[in-house]
């Protein structure tokens, strides 16, 4: 592969990550529970993507934009279980002596919302055969792509949980933790209604 095409790669991949969204907002809920919690949801959303991008590598997700049924049944799941995300962070205690949630349901929170998110098949689909080089076309090269998406948005993460480990002291203070909490919840319930509200 084309240096070029490895450097475009992964600038884009990157910029990707940088935008905000779902993860964003679960990480930082998580991080006030402690760096464990936040971990477990990073690696529960990153197997969500690994799945959406081998499944574009390998051309089954594909038939997500075929069948409408498919992808508006992944879309309002997604968006019920964001909604629902939202709403237990807005009636949560946020108690400084609550005993942090299991790394188990941190990780299965974080794979569900990319796993139910068909926004993110359909953007795999579109993103990732960009960077196929002429006449390299094949299973191979989407594959090397999908590991390379999956790495950088890892590390992305990874990144993120390491500063906000280093000020959890901060988010752990007794006005901050609940002001936390409601914000993240009011993001991840604003993005389950635009989840709904966007059939495509």
């Amino acid at each position: 592969m084309p240096l070029d095409t490895v450097v475009a790669f992964v600038a884009a991949s990157f910029l990707i990550a940088l935008s905000p969204g779902p993860g964003t907002a679960m990480v930082l809920r998580q991080s006030v529970h402690g760096r464990k919690a936040a971990l477990a949801t990073v690696f529960g959303m990153e197997t969500g993507v690994a799945c959406w991008a081998i499944a574009t590598a390998l051309g089954v997700s594909v038939l997500l934009t075929a069948s409408e049924i498919a992808y508006h049944a992944l879309r309002i799941g997604g968006a019920v279980f964001l909604i629902y995300l939202g709403v237990k962070a807005l009636i949560s205690k946020s108690l400084p002596t609550s005993a942090p949630p299991p790394a188990g349901h941190a990780f299965r929170s974080g794979l569900v919302v990319n796993l139910a998110n068909p926004k993110l098949g359909v953007f795999a689909i579109s993103f990732l055969p960009q960077f196929v080089p002429a006449g390299e076309a094949g299973k191979g090269v989407l594959l090397f792509l999908a590991l390379g998406w999956v790495v950088i948005d890892t590390l992305w993460y990874l990144l993120i949980v390491a500063v906000l480990h280093t000020i959890r002291g901060w988010l752990s203070r007794p006005r901050v933790r609940p002001a936390l909490e409601k914000l993240s919840g009011c993001v991840l319930l604003a993005l389950g209604v635009r989840l709904v509200l966007d059939p495509r």
